[in-house]
């Protein structure tokens, strides 16, 4: 079990918790609106809620793909997110040099699936004692997060958790291998289960990524079974009209009966 905030705790004998947000940060507004609704969510559920979005979108399959509004200007509507909600706030990290600032602001730092073998980054985040949620990578094995594991330590920094977001599975696909997830329990870090991006289809839809967000429910179900310790999810009002990840991203209005399906069945797997 590890430390995220003061009343946040993730991995073994910890309570449920979700990450969700959008993709990228499109506007202040939005991204309040949809910060204020997970924290309504939160008090009615009773679950723990983290606000996630990215001031940049660095590995966009097109290069004039919408990337987000930037570090300074990410960085200071995360922080109005965090004072008007009280909720705690997460961003993505791509470079060394991002991560001083960054965390700064944020509870916590993640590490893109991309970068995850990525020393230097890890290191970087690793070094800011703050707790760090790597997305393992879709061309990682589930027994090499041992090494991403391995250089926090080097680190001396104990607040690690790994999310398990599918694995390539020929062109434009993903699969998610349910097995993996005991493979990864034998670290001991919690587990989160990224809900979204593993119904993607990676550039499946020639200059973007395209996706099957009408199976997150059933693979968020499959997992609450297996027993993760969290859940990654990126939602948003108008899927449609997302300027990232649109057609793996959950509408709005189902999160709040999809985390009731969840902790119904968390209760009955795990017994939490």
């Amino acid at each position: 079990m590890i430390k995220i905030t003061d009343k946040i705790k993730a991995g073994k004998g910890a309570p449920l918790f979700f990450i969700a947000g959008p993709c990228v940060i499109e506007s202040e507004e939005l991204c309040l609106s949809i910060a204020k609704h997970l924290k309504d969510v939160s008090k009615r559920t009773k679950v723990p809620v983290i606000f996630k979005a990215s001031f940049d979108k660095a590995n966009r399959s097109a290069a004039d793909s919408f990337r987000g509004p930037g570090l300074l200007e990410g960085l200071r509507i995360l922080q109005k997110i965090k004072k008007v909600t009280g909720l705690p706030v997460l961003t993505d990290v791509h470079d060394p040099s991002q991560v001083e600032a960054a965390a700064e602001v944020v509870d916590i730092l993640q590490i893109p699936a991309f970068l995850c073998r990525q020393t230097d980054l890890l290191f970087a985040a690793a070094e800011t004692g703050l707790p760090v949620n790597v997305k393992k990578g879709q061309f990682m094995a589930p027994d090499e997060v041992v090494n991403i594991a391995t250089k926090f330590k080097a680190k001396k920094n104990n607040r690690l958790m790994i999310t398990e977001r599918g694995s390539t599975f020929g062109y434009h696909n993903l699969v998610v291998d349910m097995k993996g997830f005991d493979e990864m329990r034998k670290t001991g870090l919690p587990l989160i289960f990224d809900a979204t991006h593993s119904v993607q289809r990676p550039a499946g839809s020639g200059g973007k990524t395209g996706g099957d967000g009408h199976l997150v429910p059933l693979l968020s179900r499959a997992a609450a079974a297996a027993g993760v310790d969290g859940f990654f999810m990126e939602i948003h009002p108008n899927p449609p009209k997302a300027k990232s990840d649109a057609a793996n991203s959950l509408h709005l209005s189902k999160f709040e009966p999809l985390v009731k399906t969840i902790i119904a069945i968390d209760k009955a797997a795990c017994g939490r």
